[in-house]
């Protein structure tokens, strides 16, 4: 046998081998608890996603976690701490559109690599924005507010929770698409923003249907559109601004579970097999929705598709609006 020979055999046995040790790992996965680690402060949006979803799992399968809490500079410190963690599937974190495809724009420096250092393992649901006015504005349609916007273009003034938000880009991709120009005013949180915008203050608040729904049920704020491309449940007489005259348009925060770069895939596979199942419950969908999103679900390949097309689509409306954090 020759040389060449030999070394196609060894490198066929070696490979069966790592096959062979890969499925067995499945098959005994999981012998432990799984961390789950939420880049976000507990009681969030993220944070009760992360808690329905696994409990979900945890009931039907017998799965165990633990769910842990790890918030700070956008969700980066949670999320650089599961890029960095062993890659054997006992730890993975739920990302979202902020630290997988926002903040490696918006920060000049990251810690993680939302491509290279970690394993998409399936997405869990998408949330839309409202763009809404105080009850007492004149504005009762997007055409109102663009038409405003044209006559006296940056007299507007539209509030959001923060530079580099989801909301914040949503905004500016807007006025791009739109050919209109408003006044940027950022808050620390969504308190602020609702005081001045019901007391007429501030014209325009884009910000999450769960964070305005009270206000909008209770009549203090009138919604003028959403960002989905289909129209939100909670607010069916509302139209998407996809349909009041900006085809495609769509902008939303998604949800989603990942791994450290170099999981095995077997155990990806199991992962997101059992993410899918959990979603399909009727509970927790019901449950999801109560959080202003969506169940999307879905293949651990459409959603690494899903980064890379985000990372590139928000990069330039990030450049082009002037935000940067440290």
């Amino acid at each position: 046998m020759t040389a060449l020979n030999l070394s196609r055999r060894h490198a066929l046995v070696a490979a069966s081998l790592l096959l062979a040790a890969g499925t067995a790992f499945a098959q005994a996965y999981p012998a432990k608890p799984i961390k789950v680690i939420v880049p976000f402060p507990a009681g969030g949006g993220t944070d009760l996603i992360a808690r329905e979803v696994t409990n979900k799992i945890q009931t039907t399968k017998g799965w165990s976690f633990i769910v842990e809490n790890r918030p700070g500079t956008g969700g980066n410190i949670g999320i650089d701490a599961v890029a960095k963690s062993p890659a054997d599937g006992y730890t993975i974190a739920l990302g979202q559109t902020s630290n997988l495809a926002i903040n490696p724009t918006l920060y000049t420096k990251m810690p993680y690599d939302a491509v290279k250092d970690l394993a998409p393992v399936g997405l869990v649901a998408s949330a839309p924005l409202v763009l809404v006015v105080g009850a007492d504005s004149p504005f009762k349609t997007l055409a109102d507010v663009v038409a405003a916007s044209k006559a006296k273009p940056n007299t507007l003034n539209i509030a959001t929770a923060g530079n580099g938000t989801v909301a914040h880009l949503a905004s500016e991709l807007f006025q791009k698409t739109a050919g209109v120009s408003f006044t940027h005013i950022p808050y620390k949180g969504a308190a602020g923003a609702s005081t001045d915008v019901v007391s007429g203050r501030v014209e325009l608040y884009i910000s999450s249907v769960p964070t305005l729904i009270g206000f909008i049920k209770s009549g203090k704020m009138r919604p003028i559109a959403v960002t989905s491309l289909k129209r939100v449940d909670d607010l069916p007489a509302v139209p998407t601004i996809a349909e009041s005259g900006y085809k495609g348009f769509e902008a939303a925060t998604w949800f989603g579970f990942v791994a450290p770069t170099g999981t095995p895939k077997e155990v990806v596979t199991l992962l997101n097999a059992e993410l899918n199942k959990a979603l399909t419950a009727a509970d927790l969908k019901q449950k999801i929705s109560d959080q202003g999103a969506d169940v999307l679900g879905g293949t651990p390949e459409a959603f690494a598709s899903l980064i890379k097309s985000d990372l590139a689509r928000w990069a330039p409306i990030i450049k082009a609006s002037g935000a940067t954090l440290d």
